[in-house]
């Protein structure tokens, strides 16, 4: 449980260091520092014994693809408790993923959790304007479609390590976005921007890349291993809640009535979703 408790607050806390990051990177520079920390280890690490294509669709959709639009939104002022709740939407979108693609049909609750959670979301887009401008959260949105996705793909690997692919992935996922950086930025150079960077930008990017990339999901593999996934998966319900904490604390977010009730309902769909049936 405190393994649990420690991973959740590592990746809820993660979402208020990207306004810091992105004050020295644009949303792809800080994308590929994120990946390059976490590339590290594959020096050490064997790569997993799955198809090299298998590998770098998940580079490029679970990493590459999710994190660089969530930038571009955060890049676009999204605040950060509400990017935090809008990315555990993937858990929605998994669930009608695998019923389209891999005949796992929800059961009833899970259906009344997704409808939920998804009223939620609509309540949020009403709140669009003002601190919230609509391309922020269709980038979101996007990024959560993207981990989703990603989640159909690493479900295919079958016993695969899931640290080894991790790692291996995050290979992967700097390259294209570097491209796309250098096509795209109106910024200097990668290099120019870390040498000119801020500490604190800097060590964002670490944190990024080692304790949110390399131990968060590197102690979740762990627990998933160990424990049956219903027990363990209530516990990503303390993700978007110390986003929104840490958020009112740090960066003094607050959040109008209409999307306080969006919220709770996006965070009472997927409790209707993740938590086991038996202690419903």
């Amino acid at each position: 449980m405190g393994l649990a408790v420690l991973t959740s607050v590592i990746w809820g806390f993660a979402y208020v260091t990207y306004k810091f990051g992105l004050e020295s990177f644009s949303p792809a520079q800080l994308t590929v520092m994120r990946f390059l920390f976490a590339s590290l280890p594959v020096f050490f690490v064997p790569r997993p014994k799955i198809g090299w294509l298998t590998i770098v669709l998940i580079g490029l959709i679970l990493f590459a693809g999710q994190f660089l639009l969530l930038m571009l939104a955060y890049a676009l002022d999204m605040p950060a408790g509400l990017g935090s709740v809008t990315q555990q939407t993937q858990a929605v979108f998994t669930v009608a993923l695998a019923a389209v693609f891999m005949g796992e049909f929800p059961k009833a609750r899970e259906g009344i959790g997704m409808l939920v959670a998804f009223v939620g979301l609509g309540l949020i887009a009403l709140t669009v304007g003002g601190d919230l401008e609509p391309a922020a959260l269709g980038l979101a949105v996007a990024a959560a479609t993207c981990w989703a996705i990603g989640n159909m793909l690493v479900k295919r690997t079958g016993d695969a390590p899931a640290f080894p692919l991790m790692v291996w992935a995050s290979l992967v996922a700097p390259w294209p976005v570097l491209a796309f950086s250098y096509a795209v930025d109106p910024q200097p150079s990668l290099i120019h921007a870390i040498t000119h960077a801020s500490w604190l930008s800097l060590a964002v990017a670490f944190y990024l890349g080692v304790p949110s990339t390399l131990l968060g999901y590197g102690l979740w593999s762990y627990l998933l291993q160990r424990y049956p996934a219903a027990t363990v998966a209530p516990f990503s319900l303390l993700v978007p809640a110390t986003g929104i904490i840490s958020s009112a604390l740090i960066l003094g977010e607050r959040f109008s009535p209409l999307r306080l009730a969006g919220v709770a309902l996006i965070l009472a769909g997927l409790a209707v979703i993740v938590w086991p049936a038996r202690r419903s």
